[in-house]
């Protein structure tokens, strides 16, 4: 008689709630920037490289606030009041962007997004994580696989919906579809509020990671400090600069990786984009392209973490969140020259048809689940239990420095066309190996040795 297996566990009720609220928000998020760059380009009449430096600053201060709004959860609001506060400006920055037409709506509304992104980016991913039971470390590996597939069914949807809204319909109805699904992300969130385990806010502390590092200056190193402060909050310090190092080698590859929405956008606009198919014929809008890094991600997913994973991880080859994450450094290189190489073809005079950016888009959509989606678990497990928020704010940070990046490199305008790409494959290059080595001196902590969410 064959044994039976034990059940599957499951998650929590709040976790679905906070998975939806997560798809609405990011169907928002997506949607709204999926057009963005072509609408300064072609309806405001920015130049290009303008356009290109304005959509990476506004995507650099959406991952810049997300520090501030970790540390105001961890110390002050605690998270669940955090996300809900800043969710309300979240709303009202796509209703402006939708209803105050001209760059100082798209300004403002702006400026109030990135605002609600600082309550939601580094505290719904922790808050989620939070749910899980402290016994149960093995659901924690599946939220963050669910967590990722959920982030992508929103942006796929609203790369399908909001570009074609906005050639059949325009701006307004285009940006006012995010405004929409935001409304309803907020709306899930508050659905589920008596489901949720909120954990209180750390409040300001006397062993704070600002007070450890000053009394370090003084005294002359971070052992030293042990005089005044516990064991804990030393270590916890000694914890945040340790990630910080793995992170800031990241940085390069978020200034690759956000370009699908604006350089890569931009020579979709360029290309052949009529498709036909048993006399049907239809002209793909150029920012409906970044569908396809949605849905090869929805695919890979599970693909990797079922079967790829378990091969390799059979073979003897322990797959730690770095080693996974270094390996997705090396595969964005090879995107990246594959962009370049269809930017030739353009340049060349050729008629290039839009489906070959696929192979670009399939291998970003590969290092984005090797890197992006494994990232969220290294950094809830690595993180000190007071300092959970504000670490997912510091990974979003590295998000932040990527899209400086590039967005000062488009405004000087130094590259141009093919060379453009070729600059950032280079620079990929020699910061995935960085990152490889880093990765190596790492002491990586395991997930059943994280401390209980503060």
């Amino acid at each position: 008689m064959s044994a039976t297996a034990p059940p599957r566990e499951r998650f929590p009720t709040a976790v679905w709630y906070l998975s939806w609220n997560e798809a609405a928000e990011r169907f928002s998020y997506y949607g709204m920037t999926s057009i963005l760059t072509l609408h300064l380009a072609q309806n405001l009449h920015i130049a290009e490289n303008v356009s290109v430096a304005w959509y990476q600053w506004f995507v650099a201060a959406v991952y810049f606030m997300p520090l501030v709004g970790g540390v105001l959860a961890d110390r002050w609001w605690g998270r669940y009041p955090t996300i809900l506060w800043l969710s309300f400006g979240y709303v009202a920055g796509h209703l402006t962007i939708a209803l105050w037409e001209g760059a100082a709506g798209i300004l403002v509304g702006c400026t109030l997004i990135a605002l609600g992104s600082g309550g939601i980016k580094p505290n719904c991913s922790a808050f989620a994580g939070d749910q899980i039971p402290k016994e149960k470390t093995s659901l924690l590996e599946r939220l963050y696989v669910l967590w990722y597939w959920m982030i992508n069914f929103g942006s796929v949807f609203s790369q399908l919906a909001v570009p074609w809204l906005y050639e059949r319909y325009g701006p307004r109805v285009a940006f006012g579809t995010p405004a929409a699904a935001m409304a309803l992300a907020l709306v899930i969130y508050v659905a589920g509020r008596r489901t949720y385990l909120k954990p209180p806010p750390a409040g300001p502390s006397p062993h704070g990671f600002l007070a450890v590092l000053g009394t370090a200056f003084r005294r002359g190193g971070l052992d030293a400090a042990r005089s005044d402060h516990p064991e804990w909050a030393v270590e916890g310090v000694k914890a945040v600069f340790r990630i910080a190092a793995v992170f800031a080698a990241v940085t390069v590859f978020w200034s690759l990786f956000f370009q699908y929405g604006s350089s890569w956008t931009l020579q979709a606009a360029k290309m052949q984009r009529e498709v036909s198919l048993g006399g049907l014929r239809y002209v793909i809008p150029a920012g409906q392209m970044q569908t396809f890094d949605g849905l090869f991600v929805l695919a890979l997913l599970p693909i990797f973490g079922l079967f790829v994973f378990p091969f390799v991880e059979r073979r003897g080859l322990r797959l730690s969140p770095l080693r996974k994450m270094a390996v997705g450094m090396f595969v964005t290189v090879p995107a990246f020259v594959a962009c370049a190489i269809v930017q030739a073809a353009i340049d060349g005079g050729g008629q290039v048809h839009v489906l070959w950016q696929i192979p670009q888009y399939f291998l970003l959509a590969a290092a984005e689940v090797l890197v992006s989606a494994t990232a969220l678990e290294f950094a809830y497990t690595q993180a000190p239990a007071q300092m959970k928020s504000a670490i997912m704010g510091l990974w979003f940070l590295t998000f932040f420095l990527g899209s400086v990046l590039t967005g000062t490199v488009a405004a000087m305008n130094r590259f141009q066309g093919v060379a453009f790409y070729v600059f950032f494959a280079s620079l990929q290059l020699v910061a995935a190996v960085a990152f490889a080595l880093l990765a190596r001196w790492y002491p990586e902590r395991s997930p059943a040795a994280r401390p209980a969410a503060a």
